[in-house]
């Protein structure tokens, strides 16, 4: 298991992933040959649903899907896996968001989510959007990990764990390109002169978005290289300078 630290968070939701029958559906999923085959055989593209989940204000049971335009919430101690066209996302407990939708019933344009956290790995394709109450983040086929930190007004926690992203708040903007792990916040109250700060390596590991990238037929950037680096957004802030925040250059 890959070093991480944990703030809010219990042990047991970082190693979600390593339950035997998680393992087991993700293998089937796979074998089975994916989102695209799940629809032609009206299969639901559930991998995994532990706890109280509510899909639109009824309780999701096994066998359903989700579809763009879901709301989801999560109750204590659940947690829900799913696959939708080329993404797959992993909602924690006590979480709240919403599917939105691109052009077609199973084409993923973004997730608003409100309250809670979220994995996600994204395929390349059209333009998609996180959207939290602090923060606005561009897709460009990522993995990703979003939590909104009740307990800090919402601040949101975003790591871009591999690929490009962009990131904006309140005129303050990043463009982040990791092969592993850049992590920031996204500032309820300015920092510095800045909305959009570096992070250190927060409740996520490297396993959960391996895990959720195979799911889409991927492999994360380090899986790619045979190798890892630094994880936090602290060096790339380092490396750009004042150009990395426009909103903080001297005027």
């Amino acid at each position: 298991m890959t070093q991480h630290a944990l703030q809010g968070r219990v042990e047991a939701e970082i190693t979600w992933f390593q339950r035997r029958q998680t393992l087991q559906a993700a293998a089937a999923w796979v074998a089975l040959g994916g989102f695209g085959t799940a629809v032609a055989q009206q299969r639901s593209n559930v991998i995994e649903l532990v706890g109280d989940i509510l899909l639109n204000g009824a309780r999701l049971v096994m066998g359903q899907s989700v579809q763009t335009g879901d709301e989801i919430v999560s109750g204590p101690a659940s947690r829900l896996t799913f696959v939708l066209g080329n993404a797959a996302f992993h909602v924690r407990q006590n979480s709240r968001l919403r599917v939105e939708r691109g052009s077609s019933l199973n084409n993923v344009s973004g997730v608003r989510l409100l309250a809670g956290a979220l994995g996600s790995a994204f395929g390349s394709g059209s333009a998609r959007q996180i959207v939290t109450p602090t923060l606005t983040v561009g897709i460009r086929g990522t993995g990703v990990y979003t939590e909104v930190m009740a307990n800090e007004a919402n601040r949101t926690y975003f790591c871009n764990c591999y690929g490009t992203v962009d990131l904006a708040t309140r005129g303050d903007q990043v463009v982040s390109t990791s092969s592993y792990h850049q992590s920031f916040w996204g500032e309820v109250q300015p920092r510095d002169g800045r909305f959009i700060t570096p992070a250190p390596a927060l409740n996520h590991t490297d396993e959960e978005l391996e895990f959720l990238a195979r799911l889409i037929g991927q492999r994360t950037a380090w899986q790619v290289a045979g190798r890892t680096g630094v994880k936090d957004g602290r060096g790339y802030m380092e490396q750009r300078g004042p150009e990395a925040h426009p909103a903080a250059m001297p005027r």
